[in-house]
């Protein structure tokens, strides 16, 4: 994965990785941050779901072996004050409609790839094909550039285009939405005896490799500084001063570097050995270490800032492990091999999701209020699937691109809530 953000993502075979990836997997559940009651239940809730009719007409469909992930219906109606249905931030006081159409145009670009053609004549939904997303998208940035508020878009939407809804984790449209960042980390191109813990480079020869692949734990050993002594001798590419960074640098796929000398670099997905993730975070709480209820990505970090001598027993668990190339500054890239695009770009299982599409999201995202607060706030926006990730399996489940640095990895730590998925298609 070029520059991939993956969080262990593009494990094609064994494990997709992609940019995304993340400290939401570490996530198990999240409390309730304070929610806002914007709408009636009705409103809220129920119309998002897939209608009662449409489940009933699919029901012998989700009986068999090859289940329909994506149920066609028309566009949700807005209820009168429910701006949660709207994504108003288009036409705020400071516009989105650049960072969206910019992000367009990179699944517009992708879909004239070979890879692209070849995804699509494997795809699963028949009336989905390739030539209908690349003119939805067309058509759809046409309407975005000449309205002038998210009333007027959504109306358009609704005569001109028609969803495909995810039938979710429950057959009834429920989508796990988590989140994933470009974490910023201090590194150096040289190890010193404060930068000490290397990531690596891709083995030349790892395809031959026999299997089953080393696991981490022979790979670099228990303290994380021995691979110099066997199969990763010569393939550092740059150390890190805390133990945990290199390690957060492969959930995620990506990450952009501050070097000693003032510069910044990038590195992104190259690859990876054949063993699913497995979260430490999940380890922590079967071990009686963490409580099982409302763990999130920072309770984690705040638990081994405390105990970091715990490090060498729970990194060394997670059998997998992610090689990298250096970006050279450009941007995090998702599965596609295009950039992404904060806050309107997401990752999903790219078995069951059409790459590149146009989708909206409905789901609560937490936000830095005026106070510094963390506040959780119900949005429907408007993105493009452009990644996917070792921890994003299934038809119920969304990771969220939220951007670069601390602040967005503050968001995404504290990101787990239940939404909808739609794909916009031309009728």
């Amino acid at each position: 994965m070029k520059n991939t953000l993956t969080r262990l993502r593009k494990f094609n075979k064994v494990i997709c990785i992609s940019l995304p990836v993340v400290l939401s997997i570490l996530l198990v559940r999240m409390q309730s941050l304070a929610h806002r009651e914007l709408s009636p239940l009705e409103c809220r809730v129920k119309k998002w779901d897939i209608p009662v009719s449409l489940t009933a007409e699919n029901q012998n469909v989700f009986t068999q072996k090859q289940k329909t992930v994506l149920i066609q219906r028309l566009p949700v109606t807005c209820c009168q004050g429910d701006t949660s249905c709207l994504d108003e931030v288009l036409y705020g006081e400071i516009p989105d409609k650049k960072a969206l159409v910019s992000a367009i145009a990179r699944s517009l670009q992708y879909l004239q790839t070979a890879n692209a053609v070849a995804a699509y004549q494997n795809y699963k939904v028949a009336e989905i094909k390739r030539v209908r997303v690349f003119k939805s998208l067309e058509r759809f940035r046409e309407l975005l550039l000449k309205t002038n508020s998210a009333t007027e878009l959504h109306q358009a939407i609704e005569r001109e285009f028609v969803l495909y809804q995810s039938v979710g984790k429950d057959n009834k449209g429920s989508i796990l939405f988590t989140a994933y960042y470009e974490p910023l980390y201090a590194a150096s191109r040289v190890p010193t005896a404060e930068y000490r813990y290397p990531v690596y480079r891709l083995p030349p020869d790892l395809n031959s490799w026999s299997k089953p692949h080393p696991t981490r734990l022979e790979l670099e050993g228990v303290d994380g500084l021995q691979g110099a002594k066997g199969k990763l001798r010569g393939l550092e590419l740059f150390w890190f001063r805390d133990r945990l960074e290199p390690y957060l640098a492969q959930i995620e796929g990506s990450a952009r570097l501050q070097l000693p000398d003032g510069s910044q670099t990038t590195i992104g997905y190259a690859g990876h050995i054949a063993y699913n993730y497995k979260s430490i975070g999940r380890e922590l709480m079967n071990d009686g270490k963490l409580p099982l209820e409302g763990i999130t990505m920072p309770i984690i970090l705040n638990y081994f800032q405390k105990h970091p001598q715990e490090l060498n027993i729970y990194i060394p668990r997670d059998r997998s492990f992610v090689f990298f190339q250096e970006n050279h500054g450009e941007p995090a890239q998702g599965s596609i091999n295009v950039p992404l695009t904060a806050e309107r770009s997401i990752a999903t299982d790219k078995s069951l999701m059409p790459p590149g599409a146009l989708a909206l999201i409905h789901t609560s995202i937490p936000f830095v209020n005026l106070t510094g607060k963390m506040e959780e706030r119900i949005v429907s926006r408007y993105v493009l699937d452009q990644d996917t990730g070792g921890a994003i399996k299934g038809a119920g489940r969304v990771d969220y691109f939220l951007g670069t640095g601390k602040l967005a990895g503050d968001r995404a730590g504290v990101t787990v809530s239940n939404g909808q998925l739609f794909y916009l298609l031309l009728k």
